[in-house]
């Protein structure tokens, strides 16, 4: 499991944005940085400044992945034909992780990669505990019999504050859930702009 040395809301801090749309994020009452300086902070960001907050806010969208980790990812984007942005995002969604995110078993990504790693998930039938674990278009996802009425399943599935995008088919009264295609970057629900261009360029300079 990643070890995280900030919270999340930090990571909304740090990026000036509601990055998850969450409700409870301290963006939504003050979008200064943090600390005692942080009003004095904006400043106009360089060329390199703006392509490392976007590689930084796409990482910390996804659980906060950690730069070898995401560099795998990015490695793996380049060498399929194809846009490397769209690439990116689109293996970035085939995570376990994220699809059981998506499809709302759980009220977050941190919270999803640790429900993984515990082993609450069943991919096709068999137990997963791997969170990177890559699905593949019509694979199922279900969370585990004995793991269904656990308070933050039940929790995740009720919250308003988000949808399950179209390429995921979830079934909240079976806890299933079906990954049908591997998006677009347009297809997926960001609550703020990503940018995976910008990424692109960065590796491609540094």
């Amino acid at each position: 499991m990643t070890k995280r040395t900030s919270a999340k809301y930090k990571i909304d801090r740090r990026m000036g944005e509601n990055i998850w749309g969450r409700a409870k994020s301290p963006v939504n009452r003050r979008e200064y940085g943090p600390g005692q300086h942080g009003q004095r902070r904006k400043q106009k960001l360089s060329d390199f400044g703006t392509q490392l907050r976007a590689k930084q806010k796409l990482k910390g969208y996804y659980g906060d992945l950690t730069e070898k980790q995401f560099r795998r990812i990015y490695a793996e984007a380049e060498r399929v034909k194809g846009d490397t942005g769209e690439n990116l995002v689109g293996l970035l969604e085939r995570r376990l992780d994220a699809v059981v995110y998506r499809a709302k078993f759980v009220p977050t990504i941190f919270a999803a990669r640790q429900f993984v790693n515990h082993g609450h998930v069943e991919v096709n039938g068999k137990k997963v505990n791997i969170a990177s674990y890559r699905v593949k278009e019509g694979d199922v996802v279900s969370v585990r019999e004995r793991s269904r009425q656990l308070a933050i399943v039940l929790e995740a599935v009720g919250l308003p504050e988000r949808d399950v995008p179209d390429y995921v088919e979830a079934d909240h009264n079976k806890m299933t859930a079906t990954f049908v295609r591997t998006p677009a970057l347009g297809d997926v629900p960001y609550a703020v702009q990503m940018e995976p261009n910008l990424v692109v360029e960065f590796y491609a300079k540094n």
